[in-house]
């Protein structure tokens, strides 16, 4: 994702550098159309705004920790990360001391329509913040959402996520009633696909679900990630979700079963290749 978001600001005129704790090649970065920084002092020096593009809640706190000992002041901190809304709101206090400023823009869209600036941002901060990220949302999304507050934007992305895994689990399981009633996977797939039912996300991974293709957009693993900071939020609020509940657990069979780096709807998959 940072890769793509790299990629796409470079295209879109923004002077682009780079960190990664994997280290990426002079080449690599080039090809992307980017500078690299040798550490994140370098980076911080060389931006302006610095987005943050990390897997978990760990990797966010490990470089905002990292960042915190270098020279921050004036800067814009982003984090794009699908994280608990808590994760900023924690640390704004200390960044405010530090004379920098955050912001929460999870992204809703894979690194796909990241290139082509057609991912959803859900952005919380301030409006003064909001309004200084703008032009740099502008060139990643044509779905900008200022949803309020530090954390809002975070809160958002994983009700956002609830919807989605939802409709995987449904899936699964009008695979497993319609199989028992006699019907085949294909004819079910081919039903639902041509339905009210049939959403954007359920279209563009019919290949997969299908095992036309092994193609992977966002893994299982990640989805197992996304599910559990949804229902740790959950825990928190005292609030049930027996239907993300359902489909962490179905997530968590198909990862168990050694599909984790495959792509989510694999966990549809399985049950659509049981005939």
């Amino acid at each position: 994702m940072g890769s793509a978001m790299a990629r796409r600001l470079s295209a879109s005129g923004f002077t682009v550098t780079g960190w990664s704790r994997t280290r990426p090649t002079s080449e690599a970065a080039a090809e992307m159309g980017i500078a690299v920084a040798p550490d994140l002092s370098s980076l911080s020096a060389a931006s302006d705004v610095l987005i943050l593009a990390l897997l978990d809640e760990e990797a966010v706190h490990a470089v905002l920790d990292a960042l915190a000992n270098t020279s921050i002041q004036g800067r814009l901190i982003v984090d794009t990360s699908t994280v608990s809304p808590q994760v900023l709101r924690d640390r704004a206090a200390q960044f405010n001391g530090l004379g920098a400023s955050l912001v929460d823009a999870p992204v809703s869209g894979g690194p796909d329509m990241v290139l082509t600036g057609k991912v959803g941002l859900y952005i919380g901060g301030s409006e003064k913040d909001y309004l200084r990220f703008l032009p740099v949302a502008e060139a990643l999304s044509d779905r900008i959402h200022h949803v309020g507050g530090l954390g809002d934007g975070a809160a958002a992305k994983l009700v956002n996520n609830m919807m989605l895994m939802g409709l995987w689990q449904s899936l699964k399981e009008a695979l497993l009633l319609g199989k028992k009633a006699g019907l085949p996977s294909a004819k079910i797939l081919e039903i639902l696909s041509g339905s009210p039912a049939a959403s954007p996300a359920l279209k563009s991974r019919l290949p997969v679900i299908r095992g036309e293709t092994d193609a992977v957009g966002f893994p299982v693993a990640g989805a197992i990630k996304d599910a559990r900071v949804v229902r740790d939020l959950a825990a928190s609020l005292d609030v049930t979700l027996p239907a993300i509940a359902a489909s962490l657990a179905s997530f968590e069979a198909a990862a168990s079963a050694g599909y984790a780096q495959a792509d989510l709807a694999t966990m549809v998959r399985l049950v659509a290749e049981s005939d």
